[in-house]
């Protein structure tokens, strides 16, 4: 018979749970026992309602706190020496390492100041990972064994549970060098194998029967010397413990040969991603004759309901030729990426609805597929199902002739700016007058609680649109007299009246559809609700003038339009799969050309589009990146390249190997180019100074994720090292990204220092 499987769920809770309890831990509000309580009662509950829709594998170990790598660097004591020296109990480790910790003595301990670990995108996801740091010296033991410690939780429970594991040579490859060693990650695999020995055979010890070990990095083109590790890894590890079964997702094994004679005793691929949809016929040729086969055919990335028809058409194909005992029905990837519950929904217009699959629902589905191809009786599911493709294909929502029409007469031309970066520059320099070395930020300000009450009341009608308005003006005002206290050089107006920097776009233009409850995790507790991209985009109204306009009358100095570029719109949107995604890109891009035309009509000289996602947009193979560049920078071109010479278009980046898409960058032609940097050791500016960039760089110089206020001898320091990259005159200076996340106190402090050794460094 066919069974079916879950590779992973939610674990922020039905209600974000994790985030409350988190945060109530770092304030100092809870205790650490009753953060574990409520964790424990996540896990429980995730548990049992997987039971309860009838899938057959559930995972565990697919909690986390704060990231599910971070966690394995811990449990591998993949420890820096940096956190080592302050003794700190597991759970404090665990979220210094993702977030910082700075605190005085207290208690007979000593002060505690200490940056995070370096944050990345998990892949082409918006989810964010802590990067592991393999020094020499790394003695590889375990040390918090939270995998086994959550098997037996479950057990207890009456849950049989399938461990999930992140694969050795994946988390090696994911990993950097830590600072003043020489060794790549890769080169201690060998150290690290027989630590995952020990943690099997303790599983096995305690009842595990299957593990699920995660390798995704198989969906790159990896270089030879790392595939070639794979068959001695697991030929070391399928003996030691219990059966494992093997996972990639995202898009299709790039070599299949890899899979073929590998020790592995199952193997599960995504078959509904890029061109993962492709794949089946490549792995089944290279399963072995008694290995079991995993079939992705629930997509563990979006939120649309799957086709039975289609889904069942392929593990039919893969039963035929494996015999039913050795396929298993299961989502793509983890449901991590998804909203929990489509059923705490309640605004969503039916017809949409009809349209949608939650993590729940998700769930459900795998097992439908799976009774369906096993004969049961489940025509009523199959018929309504039948019933949503064709009303979602036929419906009204989904097409807009004129704006169809509108990409179709897209020209070259306007993608131009009128003259080149020099002339631009000159321009600008002459209109703006900044001093050098300019300060800025790089949008929001502290998202307080009297502003998210505010939001609320005016959304459920309990305040008027006047009222609201007057209390998004007086908290302009507030950001303005501060930035006036602090000297900043370019203003922004702090953004009081946006919830995301996404779904507040998504909200004022057409083709969008919107949740209440459709949470996901970003990073530690940092959520957020996408947006569900349902039809043809366009903007019927202004979006963000009049605050900007408001804004400026207020202050002399020039105050920054902020928006959103169109394809991290895209990307941190659930997409449209009936669509490409250059189609949407280019529909955002004429929407977000008319607001940046209307901001420079209203007198907004400065305009930063932000594009956060660029890099993650990239295919995960390289050789599709030349196609999928032309399109994401024609787009943001052509929401940015329709204004005159004098007004400065900015661009702002996260977490990117400039690096790797320089090229890419230099061809979106900005006039100021802001960045992550103060986790990267600088390292990734390199090539600012080896390509001789010619725009104006705003690198990060603290980490806005963290509460850490750096002093001004580390901004000194900063500034000194970033200026040996970027030339003095093109250097700007700025946080890593938008404040919405720091208190009051914390972001003055950290804007203090900053202006304080701008002001050092022009003497």
């Amino acid at each position: 018979m066919v069974s079916s499987a879950v590779l992973g769920f939610p674990r922020i809770g039905a209600n974000r749970e994790l985030k409350k309890i988190t945060e109530a831990y770092w304030s100092g509000k809870t205790s650490v026992e009753e953060l574990q309580k409520v964790a424990k009662q996540i896990r429980a509950d995730n548990w049992q309602l997987q039971k309860s829709q009838g899938v057959e594998v559930i995972p565990s170990n697919d909690f986390s706190l704060y990231d599910q790598v971070l966690d394995h660097s811990l449990l591998f004591n993949v420890v820096p020496q940096r956190y080592v020296e302050f003794d700190l109990p597991a759970v404090d480790l665990l979220f210094a390492m993702g977030r910082g910790l700075q605190r005085p003595a207290r208690d007979g301990k000593p002060a505690v100041d200490v940056v995070s670990q370096e944050m990345v995108k998990w892949f082409d996801s918006n989810y964010h990972f802590m990067r592991p740091e393999i020094a020499d010296d790394t003695q590889f033991k375990i040390n918090v064994n939270k995998p086994l410690e959550e098997y037996l939780e479950a057990k207890e429970l009456g849950v049989e549970t399938r461990p999930v594991l992140i694969g050795p040579v994946t988390f090696l490859y994911l990993s950097k060098t830590a600072k003043g060693s020489s060794k790549k990650p890769l080169e201690s695999l060998s150290k690290l194998i027989p630590v995952y020995q020990e943690l099997l055979g303790q599983l096995k010890s305690a009842g595990a029967e299957w593990v699920q070990i995660d390798e995704p990095i198989l969906v790159y083109e990896l270089e030879s010397d790392v595939t070639s590790l794979y068959a001695d890894t697991y030929a070391q590890l399928s003996t030691a413990g219990p059966k494992l079964m093997l996972t990639s997702y995202f898009d299709a094994v790039t070599d299949v040969s890899v899979l073929k004679g590998l020790k592995v005793h199952g193997i599960h691929a995504d078959l509904v991603s890029r061109s993962a949809a492709h794949q089946l016929d490549a792995v089944l040729a290279n399963i072995s004759d008694s290995q079991v086969f995993s079939a992705g055919v629930v997509s563990g990335r979006d939120i649309w309901k799957v086709s039975y028809e289609r889904a069942i058409a392929t593990v039919k194909a893969a039963v035929e030729k494996l015999g039913s005992d050795r396929v298993q029905v299961a989502t793509s990837s983890s449901l991590l990426h998804c909203p929990v519950n489509l059923e705490s929904e309640k605004k969503i217009a039916p017809e949409l609805y009809d349209f949608f699959a939650f993590a729940k629902q998700k769930v459900a589905e795998v097992a439908t597929i799976a009774r369906a191809v096993n004969g049961d009786d489940v025509s009523a599911e199959l018929e309504a199902n039948a019933k949503s493709m064709a009303a979602r294909k036929s419906s009204k929502i989904t097409n807009n002739a004129t704006v169809q029409e509108r990409v179709a007469a897209i020209t070259a031309q306007q993608g131009k700016r009128i003259s080149p970066f020099e002339s631009r520059d000159k321009i600008q320099r002459e209109s703006l007058k900044l001093p050098d070395l300019p300060t800025t930020t790089i949008g929001s300000f502290p998202q307080t609680k009297d502003i998210r009450i505010a939001r609320q009341k005016f959304t459920k009608g309990e305040i008027s649109p006047e009222e609201y308005e007057r209390f998004i003006e007086k908290e302009i005002q507030a950001v303005v007299k501060f930035q006036d206290e602090v000297g900043l050089d370019v203003y922004v107006h702090g953004e009081p009246e946006r919830n995301d920097m996404v779904q507040y776009f998504g909200e004022r233009m057409n083709g969008f559809a919107f949740t209440t409850n459709g949470w996901v995790q970003s990073f530690g507790s940092r959520y957020v609700r996408p947006p569900l991209i349902v039809g043809d985009i366009d903007r019927p109204a202004a979006m963000t003038v009049k605050e900007s306009v408001y804004a400026q009358s207020l202050t002399s100095k020039p105050m920054k339009g902020m928006l959103t570029g169109p394809v991290t719109i895209l990307r941190w949107s659930f997409r449209r799969d009936d669509v490409s995604e250059e189609v949407q890109a280019k529909q955002l891009a004429l929407a977000l050309r008319d607001e940046v035309n209307d901001l420079e009509k209203g007198g907004i000289n400065v305009i930063q589009v932000d594009e956060p996602a660029l890099r993650e947009g990239c295919p995960l193979k390289r050789s599709e990146w030349d196609a999928y560049f032309a399109w994401a920078v024609e787009s943001f071109r052509l929401a940015t390249a329709g204004v005159q010479d004098a007004t400065q278009i900015h661009s702002h980046f996260c977490y990117s190997d400039f690096n790797e898409i320089f090229d890419a960058i230099e061809a979106l032609d900005t006039d100021v180019l802001s960045c992550e940097a103060s986790k990267s050791d600088l390292k990734l500016l390199d090539v600012f100074k080896t390509k001789n960039y010619k725009v104006n760089v705003g690198p990060g110089l603290f980490d806005i994720h963290s509460p850490r206020v750096p002093k001004q001898q580390e901004f000194d320091e900063r500034i000194a090292a970033m200026a040996k990259v970027v030339p003095h005159s093109s250097l700007w200076l700025n946080p890593d990204c938008g404040l919405k996340t720091r208190t009051w106190e914390e972001c003055t402090a950290q804007l203090q220092n900053m202006v304080a050794a701008a002001r050092a460094a022009r003497a």
